[in-house]
């Protein structure tokens, strides 16, 4: 029977930690496999398991024990493995499934990167493109549809997942207009819109995000008569006025691309409009080495950076905004209320 580790000692947390890749991989395995699906209610054993996901069992039996280490199922003292919490969260039809999120910290792209993390730490830029010869949304969309898709799948989970929490912090009672930048599928305009039946809403993303929103936001949709969805770079230009923008999650690359992104909607904006700013901040957050990983991972691949409360807050000042009140959305964000001056 495999058991979980009890907190080791520094040399052998050392060790643990420079095989942190064989965790990953382990995990990324497991998604892509199929296992967690294959896994029901009932135990099974790893000769079960490897005939539904056609596997070699013993191989498979030596994944599932390097997992089951890892609290990712259980081992039991009959042979066979079940599942746990942080198991049923590979499942696709989990509601809290971050299945499409372990892909994504573990593409292809990703292995190549990590080795380089001492030179983006000397330089304070992106390696990304030394290594692909092109900017990352480019090499995404252009070089590795599957990379693309996976990452598409992530940020709407993630989006989804958080969208309820969004709509039950904000008060729009009164508010004509509301647009949700770079806003992927459009789930957090969604459940606005569901919230409140007066609002219009805008969801602005890259074509081939916005092609792909919510059915219910585009023709035919039930929301379609209050929705518009239009393609384009925030970063170029926001073609979209309102009486609230929204912007979740994207302030996340280098500084040049979120001062276009803060100054296109200064210059779209009324004065009075309301801006929204929801971040993960990596100085307040119950999950440290998980906010401290995806920041180093941001400076690898677009140069960006998780922002401290503090750097956010010197951000939205110099693009002329100025800010009220910053709430928790949830454990994980905060919403930074702004307003444009007359």
């Amino acid at each position: 029977m495999t058991t979980v580790d009890p907190a080791p000692p520094p040399p052998m947390r050392l060790r643990e930690l420079v095989f942190g890749a064989a965790g990953a991989a382990a995990v990324r395995a497991a998604a892509r496999l199929g296992v967690a699906d294959a896994l029901d209610d009932t135990p099974m054993t790893a000769e079960a398991l490897a005939a539904e996901v056609k596997t070699d069992p013993r191989t498979l039996r030596r994944l599932l024990r390097a997992l089951s280490c890892q609290g990712v199922f259980t081992e039991r003292p009959d042979g066979t493995f079940a599942h746990t919490e942080m198991s049923r969260l590979l499942r696709e039809d989990d509601p809290q499934s971050l299945r499409y999120i372990a892909l994504w910290c573990t593409e292809p792209w990703t292995w190549d990167v990590w080795p380089k993390l001492d030179e983006a730490v000397r330089s304070g830029r992106n390696v990304f493109q030394d290594v692909y010869e092109r900017e990352f949304f480019s090499y995404l969309n252009e070089e590795a549809p599957e990379s693309a898709h996976v990452f598409n799948r992530a940020m709407t989970t993630s989006s989804r997942q958080s969208a309820q929490d969004v709509a039950e912090l904000l008060d729009l009672h009164g508010v004509s207009s509301v647009a949700d930048i770079g806003g992927g599928q459009g789930h957090v305009l969604t459940s606005l819109l569901d919230k409140y039946p007066d609002l219009h809403g805008t969801l602005l993303d890259l074509p081939g995000v916005a092609g792909n929103a919510d059915p219910r936001l585009r023709e035919g949709g039930s929301l379609a008569s209050r929705a518009r969805v239009v393609a384009g770079d925030c970063r170029e230009d926001i073609p979209v006025q309102a009486d609230v923008y929204i912007i979740k999650n994207i302030l996340e690359w280098d500084d040049d691309s979120t001062r276009r992104t803060l100054a296109n909607i200064r210059r779209a904006a009324r004065p009075g409009a309301r801006v929204v700013v929801i971040e993960n901040l990596v100085d307040d957050s119950p999950s440290m080495r998980f906010t401290t990983a995806m920041d180093l991972l941001l400076l690898l691949n677009v140069g960006g950076a998780k922002h401290t409360r503090q750097s956010m807050v010197e951000r939205l000042t110099d693009a002329g905004l100025v800010i009220g009140e910053i709430r928790p959305v949830n454990a994980y964000l905060h919403a930074f209320e702004c307003t444009v001056p007359a």
